[in-house]
């Protein structure tokens, strides 16, 4: 649950144990969250599951380095690794659980959600904090900007994983937003909270 992406409950928001945290080069400052990925165990007929069969995933956590470790196989976290933490449903229908560590083929792929994006609002009379979820598409988000219904669009900055921010004052205003994904694809959400 929560975890670097600031999702929170995982199954409130939309994306329940098909999870994994990514390291660093993948992870991209939280660039990375609420993308998808096609993850399939690899040359390891041992410890993959018969059929060999894959599972999709979205990256919610950061797999953090550990520099006291080298970075040749010392820490699976450390660069140039190209690592995913999966949790343990989602490993386990790839690979057998006690292989802890298989070698894996993985790709971007769309992500397939139901019930719609969703915006969860903080901060205060001075701050807007939104956190940007169940996103279609690549899933992941480049760029949101927000509107009050007094206001014109403004562009807000990434705080950290997909909660964005702006210093607006918007208080008693009907928010709506503009959201861009990785891909290019913008998507407008008008109305969405006061």
């Amino acid at each position: 649950m929560d975890g670097a992406c600031r999702y929170g409950n995982l199954y409130s928001q939309a994306y329940v144990t098909n999870t994994a945290a990514l390291i660093t080069v993948l992870f991209k400052n939280g660039a990375a969250c609420g993308g998808c990925y096609e993850i399939k165990c690899w040359n390891n007929t041992q410890w993959c599951n018969p059929g060999n069969s894959s599972v999709f995933i979205t990256p919610t956590k950061l797999c953090p380095p550990n520099d006291a470790f080298p970075n040749d196989n010392g820490d699976w976290c450390n660069i140039p690794q190209e690592h995913f933490d999966m949790s343990q449903p989602a490993f386990s229908q790839i690979g057998f659980w006690r292989a802890v560590i298989v070698p894996v083929l993985y790709r971007r792929v769309l992500c397939h959600m139901d019930g719609g994006m969703r915006f969860t609002i903080n901060g205060n009379r001075w701050f807007n904090l939104v956190l940007v979820s169940n996103v279609g598409g690549m899933g992941d988000i480049s760029d949101v900007s927000v509107k009050g219904s007094e206001t014109g669009w403004i562009s807000m900055k990434r705080n950290w994983g997909q909660s964005w921010e702006c210093d607006t004052v918007l208080v008693g205003q009907s928010l709506s937003f503009q959201v861009t994904t990785a891909e290019g694809m913008q998507i407008t959400s008008d109305n969405v909270g006061l």
